[in-house]
């Protein structure tokens, strides 16, 4: 993200960080990176490195609650993948001094620190495939370890993210939309899509029923486990960015592993889908055609009625809403008939 959180002084994320953490800082930089949440690097009085993140829990205050509660699970089941069940890949957040994931830091917004790691994580794409023996290992023990988290970690539910949000802005396409100054664009763009987008969306349900047809073991998983989200240090890989893990089909996490997601970008295919082969090999757990089907319809969607719901509230100029625009002609322009 690279314009700061609205409303959220700086002041206020330091003495959380006293109060929730006992760290003191002697130095804060903003760090323009990563999507959908704000980062800082901020060293504290000792010269210990921390990592932090404020995550934005609405827009709107009815769910922030909720949201607030769900990222408890997330980080908590994050903590749990490291502590209880042994996997040193999980880079987890650092509990508060009263033992929990994350700090209420504000009604819109959250709190969390995580240790600072050296590495460097890749960008948003398509892993390079001599990489995927090492991801799809991750992933495999990842899974694997679902028993030790099963109480601990929420259930996917089978429905898109702001799907009403979406079918709105669909039904809302013959008169001008004035939130701000791409608010007219995003109508036009989507306006020009909008029966591509219906079928989508009916197709999106066909899937769910046949996923909720099958007989496949749900498991824990990470939820965006693209090289973005995957850090290599000196110790190996590590998985980061943990507030999308939930129990559910493996698939949400191995579509990221074959040739679906190129495809989804508009790119030529590069995955090697025996990356599937060995995932069966690992863990003797078959995987299932629907469910790879499912997922990336479910990214592509779910990304759509986020970018659209971002354009039509009031908003301004910022580099992020901007880029929301760009995203969003991507995505619709790469699913033409």
């Amino acid at each position: 993200m690279r314009d700061r959180p609205a409303g959220l002084a700086e002041a206020e994320l330091m003495v959380a960080l006293t109060e929730g953490w006992g760290i003191e800082p002697h130095s804060v930089e903003y760090l323009p990176v990563g999507a959908g949440s704000y980062h800082w690097s901020v060293v504290d009085q000792r010269r210990t490195a921390w990592f932090v993140k404020v995550d934005d829990l609405g827009v709107e205050e009815a769910g922030r609650d909720d949201a607030f509660d769900q990222l408890g699970r997330s980080f908590g089941t994050a903590l749990a993948l490291r502590r209880d069940a042994g996997l040193d890949f999980v880079l987890a957040p650092i509990p508060t001094a009263t033992d929990t994931a994350v700090w209420r830091l504000t009604s819109r917004y959250a709190l969390s620190v995580f240790p600072k790691v050296a590495g460097a994580a890749g960008h948003f794409g398509t892993h390079r495939p001599e990489d995927h023996v090492e991801v799809i290992g991750l992933l495999a023990e990842l899974h694997e370890a679902t028993p030790i988290v099963a109480d601990t970690a929420s259930r996917a539910e089978l429905v898109l993210p702001g799907r009403d949000k979406l079918e709105e802005a669909l039904q809302n396409l013959d008169r001008e939309w004035t939130g701000g100054p791409y608010a007219e664009p995003a109508r036009k763009m989507l306006s020009a899509h909008a029966g591509h987008v219906r079928r989508l969306l009916a197709d999106f349900d066909r899937r769910v029923d046949q996923v909720r047809d099958s007989a496949a073991v749900w498991v824990v998983t990470h939820g965006e486990p693209h090289p973005g989200n995957v850090m290599r240090t000196s110790a190996g890989l590590r998985l980061i960015d943990w507030g999308t893990v939930q129990i559910a089909p493996p698939e949400r996490d191995l579509w990221m592993l074959t040739s679906a997601l190129a495809r989804m970008l508009g790119e030529d295919p590069v995955g090697d889908d025996g990356v599937l082969v060995r995932y069966t090999r690992a863990t003797g757990r078959a995987v299932s055609p629907a469910g790879l089907a499912l997922y990336p319809l479910w990214w592509r969607l779910a990304d759509i009625a986020i970018f659209v719901d971002e354009l039509r509230r009031p908003h301004g100029t910022g580099e992020d809403i901007a880029a929301s625009l760009t995203y969003l002609t991507g995505y619709l322009e790469s699913s033409r008939d």
